[in-house]
């Protein structure tokens, strides 16, 4: 098995995130967008590039539950179960924001969205930057979410600090986000 986060492209893609870079990856079931999470200017640089406002927030990912303890620390053991149960996979948790998360994360949310994936390609980026990074479709705001490599570059040319190798998942659609305190379905997958 192919350890992804030891593929260069990879590996420079995480060195240009925590140089403060915007980077193209595949996911489950389309191309990501992502940079540094605890980056104010990373994120607000990703949020240009997709003309999406901040206030709408977005989704963290990561290659492993253990990278999202901090965010865990106050929830109970049945939350914790939960989101043990449905991860890695495309499954999204909106999780109450215990302070960690900074605003340009969250937006106008009291949560944090939060997802372990099970992509190879994705969670190899995650462990190659050493934690969770955003996760937001690559594409313009108005625009379908990039699926090949030909149409980040069409979007993005050489606005992206990096590409990774590698390809989309086979799922038709973006992950599940569900509230993990109410298990309301906020975005079907």
């Amino acid at each position: 098995m192919l350890e992804w986060s030891l593929n260069p492209r990879v590996q420079f893609a995480a060195r240009q995130m925590r140089l403060g870079g915007v980077v193209a990856y595949p996911t489950e079931a389309v191309w990501g967008l992502g940079c540094n999470p605890f980056d104010e200017v990373a994120v607000m640089d990703l949020l240009a590039l997709k003309d999406r406002p901040v206030e709408k927030g977005v989704i963290l990912l990561a290659a492993d539950i253990r990278m999202f303890e901090p965010f865990l620390v106050h929830l109970d053991d049945l939350q914790r179960q939960r989101l043990k149960n449905s991860w890695p996979g495309p499954y999204t948790w909106l999780v109450p924001n215990n302070g960690l998360a900074p605003p340009w994360i969250t937006g106008n949310f009291s949560s944090v969205a939060l997802r372990v994936t099970d992509h190879p390609v994705a969670a190899g980026l995650s462990r190659a930057f050493g934690g969770p990074i955003v996760s937001t479709s690559c594409n313009p705001a108005g625009m379908k979410p990039a699926r090949t490599i030909d149409q980040v570059r069409r979007y993005f040319g050489n606005q992206l600090d990096a590409v990774t190798s590698g390809q989309v998942g086979a799922r038709a659609a973006p992950s599940e986000i569900r509230d993990l305190l109410t298990g309301e379905i906020i975005r079907p997958g």
